[in-house]
């Protein structure tokens, strides 16, 4: 009997052994963050840093080389029209003056002497007492004298321009923002004595990226608030945009032209300037939705029934910082894996967590 119960034990030790391993557990489902697909019904709000400027600046300067005997304006001052701003030393123009107004005084007794002459003449012809030679000879110099005191006028007036010219006189009122010229100096003409910016209107100048000017909505309307105060606000429109772009910033500069901007936004004053564009025609995602499948863009996308997820390619419109927006292959609804995509695979079971911020 002993040894029989050995032989049995030896035989189940034996059968125990060649039994098959229980198979693995499944796996649970992998946690994933999610988002919904969703169609904007409008566009992101843009929002740039500029600062105020006139619409018109001008730079005023003699009409003639001189040296600089008053600048009565400084930076700062408010200039109306009329008002001198510098003056020229005149000396040498003076003088031209009071040298043509001689030359013309001459002029003229010349033409009253040749005229009285002429006159004669003609009395003299009637009578028999003089030739028509002599005659011919004091029409002459008649009309000599009076071109002569033509010219002498047309040099006075020329005199009397130059003068004029010492005197640098304000066509607009404004204020002034610059000055390039001392008293003392000598000058040219053309330079530079003071720059204005007339007070006809004034712009938010902004640098804007290509981009934004590229997919920009088309004379749109900005709101512009001051920076440090963004209760003082007011509106403005597109005025002008720079045909080059910037060499060392490549942003194009933009001047918007204000409406009825508020006296709390001085010259210089820093504002922010917001925009709307346009709903996208495709849907914004968050960038780390993307993954790539057979060499091509794609998302992945939960079927909720399931609790699966299934690769799907998409058409990409634009790529921005922090989000991706699609062109083609996703509708509204469409949940998406927004972390972890690089670990899934198809047909894999997840367990959602929630929408991503």
């Amino acid at each position: 009997m002993r040894a029989r119960l050995s032989m049995a034990v030896a035989v189940l030790t034996v059968l125990s052994g060649c039994e098959q391993p229980p198979p693995p557990a499944a796996p649970g489902a992998r946690p994933v963050r999610t988002v919904t697909v969703e169609r904007r019904a409008e566009g992101e709000l843009v929002s740039l840093t500029g600062q105020i400027k006139a619409q018109n600046e001008v730079s005023f300067a003699f009409r003639m080389d001189g040296r600089l005997a008053t600048r009565l304006v400084n930076v700062g001052d408010a200039v109306v029209p009329g008002q001198a701003i510098a003056t020229l030393d005149p000396e040498n123009q003076q003088n031209a003056l009071r040298s043509a107004q001689a030359a013309l005084t001459a002029a003229r007794a010349v033409l009253v002497q040749t005229t009285s002459a002429h006159s004669r003449q003609q009395s003299l012809i009637g009578q028999g007492y003089t030739t028509r030679a002599q005659l011919d000879q004091a029409r002459q110099a008649m009309e000599s004298a009076q071109a002569q005191v033509d010219s002498a006028q047309a040099q006075l007036r020329t005199a009397q321009d130059q003068l004029s010219y010492t005197r640098l006189v304000a066509d607009a009122a404004g204020t002034v923002t610059a000055k390039s010229a001392e008293p003392g100096e000598v000058v040219r003409a053309g330079q530079t004595i003071v720059q204005v910016a007339r007070r006809e209107g004034r712009d938010a100048v902004f640098d804007v990226p290509a981009q934004l000017i590229r997919i920009g909505p088309r004379d749109p309307l900005i709101d512009i608030a001051l920076t440090d105060d963004p209760s003082i606000r007011t509106t403005g429109r597109v005025r002008e945009v720079a045909p080059q772009a910037d060499p060392v910033t490549r942003t194009y500069q933009v001047k918007v032209g204000l409406t009825e901007p508020p006296p709390a936004m001085l010259l210089g004053a820093t504002v922010t300037g917001s925009v709307r564009l346009a709903a996208s025609a495709g849907v914004e995602i968050p960038a780390s939705a993307l993954t790539t499948s057979e060499g091509r863009p794609a998302v992945w996308v939960v079927d909720t029934a399931r609790g699966t997820v299934a690769p799907r390619q998409v058409e990409i419109a634009r790529y921005d910082p922090a989000s991706v927006i699609v062109a083609q292959g996703l509708e509204t609804g469409d949940v998406i894996v927004t972390a972890g995509v690089q670990v899934l695979h198809n047909g894999q079971k997840v367990r959602l967590l929630g929408n991503a911020p």
